[in-house]
């Protein structure tokens, strides 16, 4: 409940308190005579009753006419303080559940930096506030076997060229070096699927805003790592001498045999 949309949460309360109503009207009806001044066998009349029981709104025309409505009537109260007590709690903290809002590159690309082959990444923060202290990790997960025949699930934490700012405000380049001490050094994209490798990253950092810590994470699967690849430059400058990001090419990259 806490991570659905807004739409679903709200869809979601409405079908859920209409359907607890309806159950209660089918109990109402079962006495027959239960409620004062209803139609007899009106499953309407019922409805509107319970409604006004839930709610704690006081009756008009109706009201419980017999032992067993007023019990009904002491069960159904007491749930819907339960229910209205857990709505509050669910729809404060949707509210005040503090979101990182950050864009990661739908895909990772290998390609040379500075002479040896950088494993690379982008994520840029799309909220106007900045995020303070922030942090990134990458690890690789990839099955590998043991010399008992065993396969395995290992975790290989990758070390980033810079995995920490102080300040993020616009978009940060996240880079490995696949050097001999890398745990994907050698590897290939073959590997990577016959491995069923998957790269694990998780970003935190303090929203300035409101002091609250936030954070966030994504995947890369072996599709998803372009080889021989760059991304485009996605930084530009406005009339006023602005630096912007150019969030239409974000995503987009070339093959290093096409870069300039």
């Amino acid at each position: 409940m806490l991570r659905i949309s807004w739409s679903r949460f709200l869809l979601g309360g409405v079908v859920f308190y209409v359907a607890a109503n309806a159950v209660f009207a089918l109990l109402y009806l079962i006495s027959g005579d239960a409620i004062a001044n209803a139609r007899p066998g009106s499953f309407a009349d019922a409805f509107f009753f319970s409604i006004q029981t839930m709610a704690t709104v006081g009756y008009g025309q109706m009201w419980p006419a017999t032992v067993y409505a007023n019990v009904v009537v002491t069960i159904e109260t007491a749930i819907g303080l339960m229910i209205f007590a857990l709505a509050t709690g669910l729809g404060f903290a949707r509210f005040s559940r503090p979101t990182a809002r950050v864009l990661f590159s739908r895909v990772a690309v290998i390609g040379p930096h500075n002479g040896v082959a950088t494993l690379s990444f982008r994520a840029a923060n799309l909220r106007h506030n900045q995020i303070l202290q922030a942090e990134v990790g990458v690890v690789l997960l990839r099955d590998e076997r043991t010399q008992e025949g065993d396969t395995i699930r290992r975790f290989y934490d990758l070390k980033l060229a810079r995995h920490r700012s102080p300040v993020f405000a616009m978009t940060f380049t996240v880079m490995h070096a696949i050097d001999h001490d890398s745990p994907l050094h050698g590897a290939t994209a073959a590997m990577l699927h016959e491995h069923n490798a998957e790269l694990i990253v998780t970003a935190t950092g303090i929203d300035e805003t409101i002091a609250q810590p936030v954070h966030v994470r994504t995947s890369y699967l072996p599709h998803e790592i372009l080889w021989d690849h760059r991304f485009v430059d996605v930084f530009c400058w406005t009339e006023g001498g602005r630096r912007v990001i150019d969030y239409r090419r974000f995503h987009d990259t070339v093959p290093l045999s096409a870069a300039p």
